[in-house]
């Protein structure tokens, strides 16, 4: 067995998106409301919470890549990876894929403490992702409303493990950061490969650049929007001791989206806009850093 293969397989680059199982516990962290406040036992079955979506994540990416290997075969970028390529078995990756899903249940249990709430988290979201990769991938609209159902379920089990409330700020800014990140992807690659993307995913042929731009642009606006109204809240006010100082993170969140949406829209994103969040553009990254500073000084000052 090819255990590099297997590794790159599993995508590990793309476990940066399970920190949004992290998000409940970031901002509990400083209320000033919340009875008994979350510490270091809360935390630690957020990040076991964590470690089990990286599991089932990857789980995902492994059958993902077995269903696609002819399309990706196709893909100036995807036929490298290692199933399209022949360098990892396909029985090798289905036999890694149970293994990673049982350990990912076995964590959200421990995630949830006595119960099971956030392994019945986990197992929806390994469902609907096996849904996404046979069929609802292939339907336009509903293969990116399913990524952000990903991201929501990934926030209501960290507020679960965590025993924080999930803010409805916060579960709308996630829906529509997940949609606006989805279609941005969809635009990279429809971009990237032009009048072939409908022969590489289905869904990809009822999309046209126009559209995927007016979306990106709405739910910009939205994200903007809800999160702005989030620092303004009386409530986030009385959470974080009666001041507005999350108020300052705004002018981040738009230099972040205006910034995302140039390096996609100017195809400096390459076909997969995820490598931004890891550090591709130093631009990008610190005005992320400079956003988690300013949040952190917000609710903990």
């Amino acid at each position: 067995m090819n255990v590099l293969a297997l590794l790159r397989a599993m995508r590990p680059q793309q476990w940066s998106k399970n920190a949004f199982v992290l998000a409940a516990l970031a901002f509990a962290w400083g209320d000033r409301t919340l009875v008994p406040p979350v510490g270091n036992a809360e935390a630690l079955r957020v990040l076991c919470a964590f470690a089990a979506f990286c599991c089932a994540a990857s789980a995902i990416y492994l059958v993902n890549d077995v269903l696609d290997a002819e399309q990706d075969r196709l893909h100036p970028e995807k036929r490298t990876r290692p199933i399209a390529s022949g360098a990892l078995a396909v029985p090798v990756a289905l036999g890694a894929a149970v293994a990673l899903v049982a350990g990912a249940l076995l964590l959200a249990h421990r995630a949830s403490g006595a119960g099971w709430d956030v392994a019945w988290v986990v197992g929806a979201y390994t469902l609907l992702n096996l849904a996404y990769s046979l069929k609802l991938k292939h339907v336009a609209l509903l293969d990116v409303f399913c990524i952000a159902l990903g991201f929501l379920l990934r926030v209501i089990a960290g507020g679960l493990a965590s025993g924080a409330p999930v803010s409805h700020w916060l579960l709308l800014c996630t829906l529509f950061l997940a949609l606006f990140l989805a279609l941005n992807k969809r635009r990279a690659e429809l971009a990237l490969l032009g009048d072939g993307g409908a022969s590489h995913r289905a869904a990809l042929g009822a999309y046209t650049l126009g559209f995927l731009d007016q979306m990106v642009t709405v739910l910009a606006a939205a994200t903007l929007v809800c999160y702005a109204l989030y620092t303004v809240d009386p409530q986030t006010s009385a959470k974080f001791g009666g001041h507005a100082r999350l108020l300052w993170t705004v002018p981040c969140v738009v230099f972040g989206l205006a910034r995302y949406m140039l390096l996609v829209q100017s195809g400096r994103a390459g076909g997969n806009p995820t490598r931004i969040f890891l550090g591709s553009d130093p631009l990008f990254l610190a005005n992320t850093l400079l956003w988690a500073g300013l949040v952190y000084w917000a609710i903990r000052a």
